[in-house]
């Protein structure tokens, strides 16, 4: 700060001796140091102030961009939730129809279901393999009276066996 050398230290104080005496340069010694002292206490309290002031500034400025990165990713997932809520909503809609058509589907199967629990008249087999679209092979017409002689024999126990073959 000041560029006051040893000597002229030594020249102001014999000046001071010299104006003031011996008697009052202890005390105005002694007032001098309080007063550098206050000041030094004051220069350090200002710096302090600064360096606090400094802190708080950089502090501000690490708040806001802080509420800056929250505000922004707020926004984001506002943005998402709002896009998500819109393809639910499109969902809802493409599904609506297909929800009215397994409705009608569903009242018709329980229609269905009703009428075949209900008691109706019975279908010939040959009618159900009509409507099935199957024809069958036409059955040669069999006489019961009548003896078949190039049909396998019929299996019979050993004394109807006995009776049907002639003895020699």
């Amino acid at each position: 700060m000041f560029e006051i050398s040893f000597g002229e230290l030594l020249v102001i104080g014999a000046v001071a001796l010299i104006v003031l005496g011996p008697e009052r340069l202890p005390a105005v010694a002694r007032t001098i140091g309080a007063l550098v002292g206050r000041a030094q206490r004051f220069v350090a309290s200002v710096k302090s102030d600064i360096h606090q002031q400094s802190q708080m500034a950089g502090l501000q400025e690490l708040k806001q961009d802080v509420q800056d990165a929250a505000n922004a990713f707020r926004d984001q997932v506002q943005r998402e939730v709002d896009d998500t809520r819109q393809v639910a909503q499109d969902i809802a809609y493409s599904v609506e129809p297909v929800s009215t058509a397994v409705q009608a589907s569903a009242s018709e199967l329980a229609r269905i279901a009703h009428e075949a629990s209900q008691p109706s008249e019975s279908i010939a087999p040959e009618d159900m393999l009509a409507a099935a679209g199957v024809v069958p092979e036409p059955q040669p017409a069999v006489d019961e009276g009548q003896l078949d002689l190039f049909a396998p024999p019929a299996s019979t126990s050993a004394s109807d066996q006995s009776v049907a073959e002639p003895r020699s």
